[in-house]
């Protein structure tokens, strides 16, 4: 069931139960204080379906997080292909979601190692990134701690000149580091 496992959590595919409460995390305005906006309803269904599909084309995607003795859907942890160019782009980012309850219990850092782990070596990419708004000491303390380095600071070219969030930063790693 689960595509990637470690102690506490287990990331797998996507459930119509997990998308309500997905709803409900990207209309919370501290899950979504470093995106442009809250999500809406119907955005957030569609943001599942472009997940879902990009795990169908690519074999690899935001996956979502469950705590297994629970089977509590807490968010997603995975890898995508960004959308948008940069000088940095094509790549594979790994990137993360989770609900407010789950916050500082490791819960990311967990997941985002395991999913590191296997997009290096069951995937065997090279090179594995991520990025946030230069505000979001959180995700940054994250990135950090699954052992990515900074890169660089860059202009999201999706976010509006002017927007507090623009200025993001960059981390890589690859994997001859692991």
């Amino acid at each position: 069931m689960y595509i990637i496992e470690t102690h506490r959590l287990g990331l797998r595919n996507w459930l119509e139960r997990d998308i309500p409460i997905f709803v409900e995390m990207n209309q919370d305005p501290k899950v979504m204080e470093y995106f442009p906006k809250l999500l809406t309803e119907d955005e957030s269904k569609e943001m599942v379906e472009r997940i879902k599909a990009h795990i169908d084309d690519h074999g690899f995607g935001l996956w979502a997080v469950e705590i297994k003795d629970t089977r509590e859907f807490i968010g997603f942890v995975g890898l995508s292909i960004p959308r948008f160019q940069a000088d940095f782009t094509p790549c594979v980012e790994i990137g993360w979601r989770l609900a407010v309850p789950y916050w500082g219990k490791g819960y990311a850092q967990e997941a985002a190692k395991a999913v590191l782990n296997y997009g290096f070596h069951r995937l065997e990419l090279e090179e594995i990134v991520s990025f946030t708004s230069a505000l979001n000491t959180k995700s940054i303390n994250v990135m950090r701690k699954i052992g990515l380095k900074y890169v660089k600071d860059f202009e999201h070219p999706n976010i509006e000149a002017g927007n507090r969030l623009r200025r993001h930063v960059l981390y890589k790693k690859k994997r001859t580091e692991m």
